[in-house]
């Protein structure tokens, strides 16, 4: 079980993403890149990002040069988020999500974003 927000959890999840035949029909033609900002994290704040291209998912910790849009949140409501005791929308109305960036281009590939929580959650972690 790899480490929260290390990079071997960003590579299980990855691989998790692209297995899934539901998240690569959700994510066909979608172009998307999520840059993801946790703050308060045991190690300190940890950046990582995700990109979406026409049905595959590809992804590293550190930050993209390309993102749309940039996501910022504390580390408890993204260990939330992650387990799926949380969803985005829910987080943002709390006040829990901070978003910059293109957020038409998110809110128009949100059927997309759904499809990504539950392969998510499925992922174990050690948190």
């Amino acid at each position: 079980m790899a480490k929260f927000l290390s990079q071997q959890w960003a590579d299980d999840v990855l691989g998790a993403l692209n297995e899934s035949d539901d998240v690569r029909g959700a994510i066909k033609g979608v172009q998307l890149c999520i840059q993801q900002v946790v703050t308060g994290a045991p190690d300190g704040e940890v950046s990582y990002w995700t990109k979406i291209d026409d049905g595959t998912v590809s992804g590293a910790i550190g930050t993209a040069s390309d993102a749309d849009v940039t996501i910022t949140q504390d580390y408890d409501t993204a260990v939330a988020m992650n387990k799926g005791d949380l969803n985005a929308q829910a987080a943002f109305m709390q006040g829990k999500l901070k978003v910059t960036g293109n957020m038409g281009k998110l809110l128009q590939n949100q059927g997309a974003m759904q499809a990504l929580g539950p392969v998510l959650a499925s992922v174990p972690a050690d948190y």
